[in-house]
C-alpha cells in the first residue's frame, strides 16, 4: 500500500510541474436519442491508438499530440463514425460522438429496430471486453418474458437456474453451485440474506431496475476471485445525456391462483449544472398472487427387499409477493479528467405465504412389521400409519396477516471517483452493503394421530400416493403442536477499492490495486411450543375447530391428491397465545444450534499487464493474492438433556495466491479466439463453517460444523472462437476446463467415534472431498437470418467427475450441480413496429445431493420451459407488449436414485402478463 501511495503522489507532482506535450480526448459515444453506447471502438489510424466505451459509453484517449486528428468509430449494427478532433498540447479536449443505427446487406441499407439495438449493444460489449464473458442488455431482456434477473440469465449458454415457487432463483454456472459462483452490483458482491450459505437470491431483483448483465466465465486478477464457476455483475442506470421519462403498466393473470398480477416500473434522467450534475432514478413494484401445487415423497427399502415410501406428502401453497425496489444514481463531474459517483439501491420483497400440507409417515415400520395389506399391483392398505395435518401461518395482524412473512431487503450505497492524473487514472470506491431476512410471529398449527388406516398406491412411482383410506377420519386427527417462532439473519458488507492504470509502454499498460471488504453475518432465531390448558376447550381435534377442506378437484398433479381439512389460518392466526390459555415453552433443539455470529475480513491486492503485442495479438498477465480471516461463534446444544452448554469459538486464516492468463487474437474487427488461465476460490458456506454442536447419547447422534473447512480452489482454461456480424450477431464456440481441489460435500458417517460426546455415533458434518474435473463446451449462434425472421440458439454441454467422497469411493460420481445438457432456442420477428418471439429453454437432470448410497441420491429433473412474448409500437414512444410464461406448466421435480422414484413434484401454471411500456425523451 505504501508503494501505490508513493506512485499516486509522483504521479500527482508530475502531473503539475511537467510540460506536457501531449493531450488527451475524453468524451461519450451515443446513439441517435443520446443513449450511451458501450464497447464501441473508438480508433485514431495515424497514431495507433484507440479505447473501448466503458458500460455507459465513455472513453479516454490519453498522450495524442497536439493537433488535428481524425477519431474513427465503429460499433455493430450501427453505420461508422468518423470525426475530427484538434487536440490542445497539456488539455483534455471533448470528443463526444452520436452515432446512427443500420447496417449494410446485399447493397442495402437496412434498419434497426429498438429491440435489435438491445441486442447490439449486449454484442459489442462481449466484443471488445477483455475477458470471456455473456452480456445481455436492458433491451434485450424485454426481448425475453423475464420478471427477474434469474429468467433472464437462464438464456446465457452454460447457466442452469434452480427456482422456487416458478420463479428463477439460485444460478448454476457450468456445473458449478450457486454458492460457487458470486454475484455483484455495479462491481461490489452482494451481501447474502440466507442464513446457511452465500447463495443470492436473484428473484429479489427485478429485471427492470437493471440495464446491463455481465457474466464473467474466466475472471481477471483485478476481479474478486470467489467465482469459481462464474461471476454476474449487475449493472444499474447511470450517467445520463439528457432528459427523459420512461416506465412500464401493467397487468396480468395467474392461471393457479385465479388472480391478477401488477406490474410497474419507472426511470426518470435528467442532466443539471450546466451538464456537470446528472441523476437517474428508477422505481419497480410487482405485486403477484400464485402459488403451486405439489406432492412429496422419501423412499426406502424395506427388509423383504422391496421399495416402498416411508413418507408423504400433499401440499397446497398460497403466496403473495410484493417486490420494491428503488435506485438513485448521481454523477458529478468536477472537469474533464475528474468525476464522482453517488448510487444508492434498495430492494424489499414481502413473501407471504400459507401452506397446508397432509403427511402420511411412518410408513416404513409398517411395511417392515406386516401392518399392511396387498391389494395387487403395488397397492397396499397400510393400518399402522401416521396421519398429520398442518396449517402454516402467523399473527393475525395488518403487517404478518395470518400469513408466514418473509421480509427480504438489500440495500446498497456506494461512493466512487474516476481521476485521470496526467498518464495515471486512478479509481476508487467505498460500499456500504447489507442483506437481511426477517420472519416475525410465523405459526404452525398442527393436528396428528397414529395407527390410521390408510391406502398407499405405488403402481405409478412418478405420482406415489399415501391418503387416509376413509376421508371422514381427517376430521377427527387429534391436537398434536401448536407454535411460533421468530427469524432474523443479517449479512452486512463494508468495502473499499482502489484501481491504478498507467502506461508503461506505447503498446502496454499496468494495472494494479487492493481492495479489503469487511463482513459481518448473524443469524438469531427463536421457537416456542404452546400447550392449551385446556385441550378440549381448545379444540381436540381438527373438527372442533374452524376449519376448511383445502382439496382441489383441478389439484395439479393430479385430482386424486385430496389435501384434506385443515385449520384455518384466520382461527391460526387470531390466537392470543399470551393469554391464560397456554402453558409455552422455549423448545432450544428447534433453534439454538442453528445461531451463529461471524465476521470475515478479504484483503486483496493484484497487478496486472496489458499488451498489444501486434495489432492482432494481446495479453493479459497478472496475479492476484487475497487473504482470509474469519471468526465463528456457535453454541452447543444436548438434545437429551434439553438445554444449552454454552459457546464455542474458532478463527482460521489463509492467504491464496492466484496467477491469470487472458490471451486474445483478432482475426479481424469481428472475428475473435481467445484463450484464458485462471485461478479461482470459493469460501465455504456460513454454517458450514460455525463450531456449533448438536448431540444427543441416548439416540447416539452427533452433529457438527467444521471450522477447519478450507475454501474450495479451482485451476481454470477456456478457449473460445467467436465471429460477430454487421447485422447484429454472433456464432461462437470454446471448451473448458475446471479441476477443483477442496470441494465440500455433507457427510453422514455411521460407527463414528468421538473423544467428547461417545462412541459409535452417527456423525454428520460437513467435510472437503478430494478433487474434481468438470469440462465442456458450449456453441451459440445468435443472426437475423431472413427479413426481420431472427434465430437465437445455444448449446452447452458439461460432464465431470470426483474423487475422495468417503463410504463412495467406488462409484463414479458427478459433481452436483452439472447438468450435462442445456440447450435454449428462440425465434423471432420484427418490423419496425412489430416483434414476435417464442422461446424455448432445457436443462437435462443432474445430481443435487448425494446421499450414503445411490439408492438416497437426490436428482435435479429435466425442465423444459416454453414463452412467448410481443410488442407493438404504437410510435418512437409508446408500445403494448405481453408475455405468457411457462406454456409447459413445467414442474420442480426431484427424484431419488433412479428418474422413475419422484421425491417431489411442484406445479405452477401458466403465467400471463401484458401493458404498455413508454420512453419520453429530450437530448
Amino acid at each position: 500500500m505504501k508503494k501505490l501511495l508513493h506512485t499516486l503522489l509522483l504521479a500527482l507532482l508530475f502531473s503539475s510541474v511537467a510540460i506536457a506535450q501531449n493531450g488527451i480526448i475524453s468524451g461519450k459515444v451515443t446513439d441517435e436519442i443520446g443513449l450511451g453506447l458501450p464497447g464501441a471502438t473508438v480508433f485514431i489510424p495515424t497514431i495507433n491508438k484507440g479505447s473501448v466505451t466503458d458500460v455507459n459509453g465513455n472513453y479516454t484517449i490519453i498522450e495524442i499530440p497536439a493537433g488535428d486528428h481524425n477519431i474513427t468509430v465503429s460499433y455493430v449494427g450501427y453505420k461508422k463514425v468518423e470525426q475530427l478532433i484538434t487536440v490542445v498540447a497539456g488539455q483534455t479536449t471533448l470528443g463526444n460522438i452520436t452515432m446512427e443505427p443500420g447496417y449494410t446487406q446485399t447493397g442495402e441499407v437496412m434498419v434497426v429496430g429498438d429491440r435489435l439495438k438491445g441486442q447490439a449493444k449486449a454484442l459489442n460489449q462481449q466484443r471488445t471486453n477483455a475477458n470471456i464473458t455473456n452480456v445481455v442488455s436492458a433491451d434485450q431482456v424485454g426481448r425475453f418474458p423475464d420478471a427477474n434477473i434469474g429468467d433472464a440469465l437462464k438464456r446465457i449458454p452454460g447457466i442452469t437456474i434452480q427456482n422456487d415457487q416458478g420463479e428463477a432463483r439460485n444460478i448454476i454456472i457450468r456445473g458449478l453451485a450457486p454458492q460457487l459462483n458470486s454475484v455483484t452490483l455495479n462491481g461490489e458482491r452482494i451481501p447474502s440474506a440466507e442464513g446457511d450459505n452465500r447463495n443470492v437470491q436473484l428473484d429479489l431483483i427485478p429485471s427492470d431496475m437493471i440495464q446491463t448483465i455481465q457474466v464473467n466465465k474466466a475472471v481477471l486478477p483485478n476481479m474478486d476471485a470467489d467465482a469459481i464457476g462464474g461471476s454476474v455483475n449487475l449493472v444499474t442506470r447511470s450517467e445520463p445525456t439528457g432528459q427523459r421519462l420512461s416506465g412500464t403498466l401493467a397487468s396480468g393473470y395467474n392461471f393457479l391462483s385465479d388472480k391478477a398480477i401488477w406490474t410497474g416500473s419507472l426511470v426518470a434522467a435528467d442532466r443539471f449544472a450546466n451538464g456537470k450534475l446528472g441523476a437517474v432514478f428508477s422505481a419497480s413494484y410487482n405485486n403477484h398472487n400464485f402459488g403451486s401445487d405439489d406432492i412429496e415423497a422419501v423412499w426406502v427399502k424395506g427388509d423383504d427387499g422391496n421399495t416402498y415410501i416411508d413418507e408423504f406428502d400433499i401440499r397446497e401453497y398460497r403466496v403473495q409477493r410484493i417486490r420494491r425496489s428503488a435506485n438513485l444514481a448521481l454523477d458529478y463531474q468536477i472537469n474533464k479528467n475528474n468525476k464522482i459517483f453517488l448510487s444508492g439501491t434498495y430492494n424489499w420483497r414481502d413473501d407471504w405465504e400459507n401452506r397446508f400440507r397432509m403427511r402420511v409417515s411412518q410408513l416404513e415400520d409398517a411395511f417392515n412389521d406386516g401392518d399392511f395389506t396387498s391389494l395387487g399391483n403395488n397397492k397396499y392398505n397400510v393400518s399402522a400409519a401416521r396421519v398429520e395435518f398442518q396449517t402454516k401461518g402467523g399473527i393475525g395482524n395488518d403487517r404478518v396477516d395470518n400469513r408466514r412473512l418473509e421480509d427480504q431487503r438489500n440495500r446498497n450505497l456506494s461512493l466512487k471517483g474516476e481521476h485521470q492524473l496526467d498518464r495515471l487514472k486512478m479509481t476508487w470506491s467505498a460500499t456500504y452493503a447489507k442483506a437481511s431476512e426477517e420472519r416475525p410471529n410465523e405459526r404452525y398449527l398442527s393436528y396428528r394421530s397414529k395407527n390410521q388406516n390408510v391406502n398407499v398406491d405405488l403402481s405409478n412411482p412418478e405420482f406415489p400416493l399415501a391418503i387416509l383410506a376413509n376421508p371422514a377420519d381427517n376430521a377427527g386427527i387429534g391436537f398434536n403442536e401448536l407454535s411460533e417462532q421468530n427469524g432474523y439473519t443479517f449479512d452486512r458488507d463494508i468495502n473499499g477499492k482502489l484501481d491504478f492504470a498507467l502506461p508503461i509502454s506505447e503498446n502496454g499498460i499496468l494495472k494494479f490495486g487492493g481492495r479489503a471488504r469487511i463482513k459481518k453475518k448473524e443469524r438469531d432465531n427463536n421457537f416456542f411450543a404452546y400447550e392449551p390448558t385446556d385441550e378440549n376447550a381448545f379444540g381436540a381435534t381438527i373438527g372442533d375447530i374452524p376449519n376448511n377442506d383445502y382439496s382441489e378437484s383441478d389439484f395439479l398433479p393430479g385430482s386424486q391428491f385430496r389435501a384434506g381439512i385443515f385449520g384455518t389460518p384466520k382461527f391460526l392466526g387470531g390466537l392470543n397465545l399470551n393469554s391464560g390459555q397456554f402453558d409455552s415453552e422455549d423448545i432450544l433443539e428447534e433453534y439454538l444450534a442453528g445461531n451463529y455470529s461471524a465476521t470475515e475480513n478479504i484483503y486483496a491486492a493484484y497487478a496486472m499487464s496489458d499488451i498489444q503485442f501486434t495489432d492482432e495479438f494481446s495479453a493479459i498477465l497478472g496475479l492476484r493474492l487475497e487473504s482470509t480471516s474469519i471468526d465463528y461463534k456457535g453454541y452447543v446444544y444436548d438434545i437429551d438433556e434439553e438445554e444449552g452448554l454454552g459457546e464455542v469459538e474458532d478463527s482460521q486464516s489463509y492467504t491464496n495466491f492466484m496467477p491469470g492468463v487472458h490471451l486474445n487474437y483478432n482475426f479481424s474487427d469481428f472475428s475473435i479466439l481467445r484463450f484464458a488461465f485462471t485461478n479461482t476460490i470459493a469460501r465455504p458456506n456460513y454454517y458450514d463453517l460455525v463450531p456449533y454442536v448438536q448431540f444427543s447419547a441416548e439416540d447416539e447422534e452427533l452433529e457438527k460444523g467444521n471450522p477447519e473447512l478450507k475454501a474450495t480452489t479451482s485451476m481454470n482454461f477456456d478457449l473460445m472462437y467467436e465471429n460477430y456480424f454487421d447485422n447484429i450477431g454472433i456464432v461462437s464456440g470454446g471448451v473448458f476446463y475446471k479441476n477443483l481441489d477442496n470441494f465440500i460435500y455433507p457427510q453422514r458417517v455411521e460407527g463414528y467415534n468421538d473423544p467428547v460426546y461417545g462412541n459409535d455415533l452417527q456423525f454428520t458434518t460437513a467435510k472437503n472431498g478430494g478433487t474434481a474435473e468438470i469440462y465442456g463446451l458450449e456453441v451459440s449462434f445468435q443472426r437475423q437470418i431472413w427479413k426481420g425472421l431472427g434465430l437465437y440458439l445455444n448449446y452447452t454441454y458439461t460432464g465431470s467427475n470426483t474423487t475422495g467422497i468417503q463410504g463412495r469411493e467406488a462409484d463414479d460420481l458427478e459433481l452436483p450441480g452439472t447438468a450435462n445438457n442445456m440447450f435454449n432456442a428462440s425465434l423471432s420477428y420484427e418490423t419496425e413496429k412489430l416483434v414476435l418471439r417464442a422461446s424455448l429453454n432445457y436443462a437435462s437432470d443432474y445430481i443435487d445431493e448425494l446421499g450414503g448410497e445411490s439408492f438416497d441420491d437426490r436428482y435435479y429433473d429435466k425442465q423444459t420451459f416454453v414463452d412467448v412474448n410481443g410488442s407493438y409500437a404504437f410510435s418512437n414512444n409508446w408500445r403494448f407488449f405481453f408475455e405468457v410464461k411457462n406454456l409447459t406448466n413445467q414442474p420442480l421435480r426431484y427424484y431419488q436414485g433412479i428418474s422413475s422414484r419422484t421425491m417431489q413434484a411442484e406445479y405452477y401454471n401458466v403465467r400471463f402478463n401484458a401493458g404498455i411500456k413508454f420512453d419520453l425523451f429530450n437530448n
